[in-house]
């Protein structure tokens, strides 16, 4: 089984400590879709956010977190019916891990849970000739969190995707007009207080980039569910560009980059950002 995560492994370019971390926890990631696919979670749940845009669409940022959202809303659904099976999967690796629900104090709908590892341990299965591996801390973790929406907005799409490694599996993802209405969702009504979320400035670029048609219905949803929209009102892409841009006029864009600078090669990109940036592209949104 490790022969297969080497060649996981194999199609990453990495040439400093970090990058051999990231490249770990996106493998680790991959593995754990798998096992929740083999587990049939996917019967009922769909894959969105970040890491799907990664994995599935060539997003070139580093995405930490698995976010899912069921089909139908489901209250007797339990995230940790699942962990069993994971576990039973990931270990099949060679990998050790935990994996634990994050107790919540409040009543959500959002189902959260942590799979952790030892970084170190791990590294050396796979990276033993590197002598950097002793510059880890001996009690660093890789964490990876992934939670699940069990009551989901309204008129998202789907479409069914294949992976290869590290066995064959397919996923429920939402189709990529879907993972836009969320991305733009994120960009409205997202809380940043004090830590502005320079990712979702650039996802939203990307699927700008990509010229992907937003999911004005599914947008829609999440804006009422969030208290940003009111369920009477008609709402279109013209809506849509005016709460963008307001939004726009009210970030803080030195904030927005070191948010983002340690998910992306080439910081390059984010030179260009300001408010007049992402009013002008935001005229393509379609």
């Amino acid at each position: 089984m490790n022969n297969v995560i080497h060649e996981m492994l194999n199609r990453y370019s990495v040439n400093e400590l970090s990058d051999k971390k990231d490249a770990l926890k996106e493998v680790v990631q991959e593995i754990v879709l798998c096992g929740l696919s083999r587990a049939g979670f996917f019967q009922k749940a769909a894959f969105y956010g970040g890491t799907a845009l990664r994995i599935f669409h060539g997003l070139d940022r580093f995405s930490e977190d698995l976010d899912f959202s069921l089909k139908i809303s489901d209250e007797s659904f339990r995230l940790s019916d699942y962990f069993s099976a994971l576990r039973k999967e990931v270990s099949a690796y060679g990998l050790n891990v935990e994996i634990s629900e994050k107790i919540k104090s409040d009543k959500s709908a959002v189902q959260s849970a942590f799979l952790k590892g030892n970084t170190k341990e791990h590294m050396l299965l796979f990276y033993s000739a590197d002598r950097t591996i002793e510059q880890v801390p001996g009690n660093e973790k890789i964490k990876i969190k992934f939670e699940i929406d069990t009551n989901p907005p309204a008129f998202a799409s789907y479409e069914r995707k294949y992976r290869l490694l590290p066995v064959p599996y397919d996923v429920m993802l939402y189709d990529l007009p879907s993972l836009f209405a969320g991305k733009v969702h994120a960009v409205i009504c997202r809380a940043w207080k004090n830590r502005i979320k320079g990712r979702d400035l650039y996802d939203y670029v990307f699927f700008l980039s990509k010229g992907v048609h937003l999911n004005v219905e599914h947008l829609k949803s999440r804006l009422v569910d969030s208290g940003a929209w009111n369920e009477d009102e008609s709402f279109n892409v013209t809506d849509a560009k005016r709460l963008l841009c307001e939004r726009f006029e009210s970030i803080d864009y030195h904030q927005a980059k070191s948010d983002v600078l340690p998910f992306v090669k080439n910081s390059g990109v984010l030179d260009i950002w300001s408010t007049d940036f992402f009013k002008q592209i935001t005229e393509d949104l379609k």
